[in-house]
Protein backbone atom coordinates (compact mmCIF):
# COMPACT_ATOMS: atom_id res chain seq x y z
CA UNK A 1 0.00 0.00 0.00
CA UNK A 2 1.26 2.91 -0.83
CA UNK A 3 0.63 6.79 0.42
CA UNK A 4 1.47 9.56 -1.83
CA UNK A 5 0.79 12.21 -0.04
CA UNK A 6 2.82 10.96 2.77
CA UNK A 7 5.52 8.96 0.51
CA UNK A 8 5.29 6.37 2.35
CA UNK A 9 5.36 2.33 0.97
CA UNK A 10 4.57 -0.23 3.07
CA UNK A 11 5.65 -3.44 1.68
CA UNK A 12 6.77 -7.70 2.95
CA UNK A 13 9.93 -8.78 1.62
CA UNK A 14 10.56 -12.42 1.66
CA UNK A 15 13.73 -13.50 3.74
CA UNK A 16 15.03 -17.06 3.78
CA UNK A 17 14.24 -20.24 1.72
CA UNK A 18 12.56 -23.45 2.70
CA UNK A 19 11.29 -23.89 6.16
CA UNK A 20 13.67 -20.81 7.45
CA UNK A 21 11.65 -18.08 4.46
CA UNK A 22 9.45 -15.64 6.20
CA UNK A 23 7.80 -12.42 4.81
CA UNK A 24 9.39 -9.16 6.68
CA UNK A 25 6.68 -6.46 6.85
CA UNK A 26 8.22 -2.76 6.44
CA UNK A 27 7.30 0.69 6.08
CA UNK A 28 9.40 3.52 4.16
CA UNK A 29 9.01 6.79 3.83
CA UNK A 30 10.76 8.75 1.14
CA UNK A 31 12.66 11.71 1.59
CA UNK A 32 11.60 14.72 0.40
CA UNK A 33 14.07 17.31 0.81
CA UNK A 34 16.55 18.24 -2.53
CA UNK A 35 19.57 17.30 -0.72
CA UNK A 36 19.29 13.76 0.48
CA UNK A 37 20.70 13.11 4.00
CA UNK A 38 20.99 10.05 5.49
CA UNK A 39 17.82 7.62 6.39
CA UNK A 40 16.78 7.09 9.68
CA UNK A 41 16.80 2.61 10.29
CA UNK A 42 14.94 1.57 12.98
CA UNK A 43 16.15 -1.59 15.05
CA UNK A 44 13.87 -2.34 17.91
CA UNK A 45 14.03 -4.43 21.09
CA UNK A 46 13.01 -7.73 21.71
CA UNK A 47 9.12 -8.35 21.76
CA UNK A 48 8.99 -5.14 20.37
CA UNK A 49 7.41 -3.74 17.23
CA UNK A 50 7.47 -0.62 14.65
CA UNK A 51 4.23 0.49 15.90
CA UNK A 52 5.97 1.98 19.12
CA UNK A 53 6.29 5.41 20.44
CA UNK A 54 9.78 5.65 19.88
CA UNK A 55 9.75 3.57 16.22
CA UNK A 56 6.52 6.49 15.54
CA UNK A 57 8.30 9.35 16.88
CA UNK A 58 11.47 8.78 14.91
CA UNK A 59 9.60 8.42 11.72
CA UNK A 60 7.89 12.18 12.52
CA UNK A 61 11.18 13.63 12.99
CA UNK A 62 11.97 12.17 9.70
CA UNK A 63 9.07 14.27 7.86
CA UNK A 64 9.84 17.10 9.99
CA UNK A 65 13.49 17.29 8.14
CA UNK A 66 12.36 15.44 5.12
CA UNK A 67 14.46 12.29 5.40
CA UNK A 68 13.93 9.30 4.79
CA UNK A 69 12.94 6.56 7.42
CA UNK A 70 12.73 2.97 7.54
CA UNK A 71 10.85 0.41 10.38
CA UNK A 72 10.17 -3.17 10.25
CA UNK A 73 9.27 -5.76 12.14
CA UNK A 74 11.99 -8.79 12.80
CA UNK A 75 9.74 -12.25 11.69
CA UNK A 76 7.73 -13.27 15.25
CA UNK A 77 6.78 -9.86 16.29
CA UNK A 78 4.76 -7.37 15.18
CA UNK A 79 3.28 -7.99 11.80
CA UNK A 80 5.98 -10.00 10.44
CA UNK A 81 5.55 -13.62 9.76
CA UNK A 82 7.46 -16.64 11.22
CA UNK A 83 7.55 -17.78 14.70
CA UNK A 84 9.22 -16.54 17.46
CA UNK A 85 10.51 -19.14 18.82
CA UNK A 86 12.53 -19.15 15.61
CA UNK A 87 13.95 -16.20 16.30
CA UNK A 88 17.65 -15.84 17.45
CA UNK A 89 20.53 -12.51 16.40
CA UNK A 90 21.77 -13.97 12.97
CA UNK A 91 17.88 -14.50 11.54
CA UNK A 92 17.07 -10.81 12.95
CA UNK A 93 20.07 -9.19 11.69
CA UNK A 94 19.43 -11.33 8.49
CA UNK A 95 16.31 -9.62 8.29
CA UNK A 96 18.05 -6.25 8.78
CA UNK A 97 20.34 -6.51 6.13
CA UNK A 98 17.58 -7.56 3.72
CA UNK A 99 15.65 -5.01 4.43
CA UNK A 100 18.51 -2.70 3.29
CA UNK A 101 19.32 -4.27 0.60
CA UNK A 102 15.49 -4.29 -0.55
CA UNK A 103 15.22 -0.48 0.15
CA UNK A 104 19.38 0.42 -0.60
CA UNK A 105 19.52 3.74 0.84
CA UNK A 106 22.99 5.42 0.25
CA UNK A 107 23.45 6.16 4.25
CA UNK A 108 22.20 5.54 7.24
CA UNK A 109 21.59 7.06 10.86
CA UNK A 110 20.95 3.65 12.91
CA UNK A 111 18.84 4.07 16.00
CA UNK A 112 18.55 0.85 17.86
CA UNK A 113 16.47 0.67 20.96
CA UNK A 114 17.51 -2.29 23.98
CA UNK A 115 18.29 -5.22 21.66
CA UNK A 116 18.08 -3.24 18.28
CA UNK A 117 21.33 -2.26 19.93
CA UNK A 118 23.30 -5.46 19.43
CA UNK A 119 21.52 -5.50 16.39
CA UNK A 120 22.91 -1.95 15.25
CA UNK A 121 26.33 -2.81 16.14
CA UNK A 122 26.23 -6.11 14.22
CA UNK A 123 24.85 -4.74 11.28
CA UNK A 124 27.96 -2.12 11.31
CA UNK A 125 30.50 -5.07 11.40
CA UNK A 126 27.91 -6.82 8.58
CA UNK A 127 27.91 -3.34 6.37
CA UNK A 128 31.50 -3.46 6.88
CA UNK A 129 32.57 -6.36 5.30
CA UNK A 130 30.45 -5.68 1.49
CA UNK A 131 31.83 -3.36 -1.12
CA UNK A 132 28.38 -1.83 -1.99
CA UNK A 133 26.64 -1.12 1.45
CA UNK A 134 25.00 1.76 2.84
CA UNK A 135 26.99 4.66 4.93
CA UNK A 136 26.44 4.37 8.34
CA UNK A 137 26.47 7.77 9.32
CA UNK A 138 25.83 7.61 12.79
CA UNK A 139 23.80 5.64 14.93
CA UNK A 140 22.22 6.24 18.10
CA UNK A 141 21.90 3.26 20.92
CA UNK A 142 18.79 3.71 23.40
CA UNK A 143 19.43 1.18 26.43
CA UNK A 144 21.39 -1.04 24.40
CA UNK A 145 21.47 -4.59 25.25
CA UNK A 146 24.59 -5.69 23.33
CA UNK A 147 25.08 -9.43 24.28
CA UNK A 148 22.26 -9.72 26.55
CA UNK A 149 22.50 -13.43 26.65
CA UNK A 150 25.34 -13.75 27.86
CA UNK A 151 26.16 -11.23 29.92
CA UNK A 152 22.83 -10.06 30.99
CA UNK A 153 20.56 -13.74 30.91
CA UNK A 154 23.24 -16.74 31.38
CA UNK A 155 24.88 -15.41 34.62
CA UNK A 156 21.48 -15.18 36.22
CA UNK A 157 19.72 -18.29 35.47
CA UNK A 158 18.32 -20.34 38.20
CA UNK A 159 18.62 -23.88 38.41
CA UNK A 160 14.73 -24.16 36.91
CA UNK A 161 15.82 -22.22 34.32
CA UNK A 162 18.98 -24.38 33.13
CA UNK A 163 16.52 -27.27 33.40
CA UNK A 164 14.08 -26.30 31.29
CA UNK A 165 16.59 -25.30 28.89
CA UNK A 166 18.39 -28.86 29.25
CA UNK A 167 14.94 -30.72 28.76
CA UNK A 168 12.42 -28.28 26.60
CA UNK A 169 14.83 -25.90 25.01
CA UNK A 170 13.49 -22.64 26.51
CA UNK A 171 12.27 -21.61 29.73
CA UNK A 172 9.70 -18.50 30.27
CA UNK A 173 9.82 -15.81 32.89
CA UNK A 174 7.56 -12.73 33.54
CA UNK A 175 7.47 -9.61 31.82
CA UNK A 176 6.78 -6.03 33.11
CA UNK A 177 5.08 -5.34 29.32
CA UNK A 178 2.99 -7.75 28.60
CA UNK A 179 1.06 -10.51 29.73
CA UNK A 180 2.31 -13.03 27.71
CA UNK A 181 5.70 -14.16 29.36
CA UNK A 182 9.22 -13.84 28.10
CA UNK A 183 10.55 -16.97 26.24
CA UNK A 184 14.22 -17.21 26.00
CA UNK A 185 15.42 -20.38 23.92
CA UNK A 186 18.34 -22.63 23.92
CA UNK A 187 18.97 -21.60 20.00
CA UNK A 188 18.72 -17.83 21.21
CA UNK A 189 21.76 -18.22 23.75
CA UNK A 190 23.87 -20.53 22.09
CA UNK A 191 23.27 -17.84 18.31
CA UNK A 192 24.18 -14.93 20.70
CA UNK A 193 27.54 -16.39 21.76
CA UNK A 194 28.14 -16.27 18.25
CA UNK A 195 27.50 -13.05 18.16
CA UNK A 196 29.37 -11.64 20.47
CA UNK A 197 30.44 -7.90 20.37
CA UNK A 198 31.72 -6.91 23.66
CA UNK A 199 34.77 -8.68 22.98
CA UNK A 200 37.14 -6.58 21.30
CA UNK A 201 37.69 -2.75 19.94
CA UNK A 202 34.37 -2.45 18.00
CA UNK A 203 35.01 0.02 15.26
CA UNK A 204 31.73 1.65 13.76
CA UNK A 205 33.42 4.49 11.99
CA UNK A 206 30.77 7.48 12.54
CA UNK A 207 29.82 8.85 16.07
CA UNK A 208 27.42 7.21 18.87
CA UNK A 209 24.92 8.50 21.31
CA UNK A 210 23.83 6.21 23.61
CA UNK A 211 20.84 6.95 25.86
CA UNK A 212 20.52 5.03 29.21
CA UNK A 213 18.50 5.03 32.13
CA UNK A 214 19.82 4.65 35.34
CA UNK A 215 16.61 3.10 37.18
CA UNK A 216 16.25 0.34 34.25
CA UNK A 217 15.49 -2.45 35.43
CA UNK A 218 16.17 -4.85 32.75
CA UNK A 219 19.61 -3.39 31.22
CA UNK A 220 21.69 -1.71 34.12
CA UNK A 221 23.37 1.38 32.98
CA UNK A 222 26.63 -0.09 34.44
CA UNK A 223 26.24 -2.17 30.98
CA UNK A 224 26.12 0.86 28.88
CA UNK A 225 29.24 2.13 31.04
CA UNK A 226 30.73 -1.28 29.78
CA UNK A 227 29.97 -0.85 26.14
CA UNK A 228 31.66 2.51 25.96
CA UNK A 229 35.13 0.88 26.55
CA UNK A 230 34.60 -0.88 23.85
CA UNK A 231 34.57 1.92 21.61
CA UNK A 232 37.70 3.77 21.79
CA UNK A 233 37.94 4.90 17.93
CA UNK A 234 34.68 6.37 18.21
CA UNK A 235 33.01 9.70 19.39
CA UNK A 236 30.74 8.97 21.76
CA UNK A 237 28.07 10.79 24.03
CA UNK A 238 26.46 8.41 27.03
CA UNK A 239 23.38 10.60 28.48
CA UNK A 240 22.77 9.26 31.66
CA UNK A 241 18.92 9.68 32.50
CA UNK A 242 18.75 9.09 36.27
CA UNK A 243 15.45 8.62 37.01
CA UNK A 244 14.71 6.76 33.21
CA UNK A 245 13.68 3.49 32.79
CA UNK A 246 14.57 1.01 30.29
CA UNK A 247 11.75 2.15 27.43
CA UNK A 248 12.57 5.83 27.79
CA UNK A 249 9.00 6.39 26.17
CA UNK A 250 8.10 9.47 28.31
CA UNK A 251 7.38 12.95 26.31
CA UNK A 252 11.32 14.23 27.62
CA UNK A 253 13.07 11.12 26.73
CA UNK A 254 11.59 11.14 23.35
CA UNK A 255 12.72 14.94 23.19
CA UNK A 256 16.21 13.29 24.30
CA UNK A 257 15.99 10.97 21.67
CA UNK A 258 14.77 13.42 18.98
CA UNK A 259 17.55 15.97 19.61
CA UNK A 260 20.41 12.59 19.49
CA UNK A 261 19.29 11.99 16.11
CA UNK A 262 18.73 15.48 15.12
CA UNK A 263 22.70 16.25 16.09
CA UNK A 264 23.53 13.09 13.73
CA UNK A 265 21.80 14.43 11.09
CA UNK A 266 23.87 18.41 11.29
CA UNK A 267 27.04 16.37 11.37
CA UNK A 268 26.60 13.81 8.52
Amino acid sequence: MADNAENIVEKRISVGDGPAGREIALIHRAATRKSKGPAFVWLGGYRSDMSGTKAIELDALAAELGLGAIRFDYSGHGISGGAFRDGTISRWLEEALAVLDDLKPKSVILVGSSMGGWIALRLVQELKKRKKAPKVTGIVLIAPAPDFTAELVEPNLTDKERQSLAERGYFEEHSEYSSEPNIFTRDLIEDGRRNLVMTGIIETGCPVTILQGMKDPDVPYAHALKLVEFLPADDVVLTLIRDGDHRLSRPQDIEKLKAAASALVLND
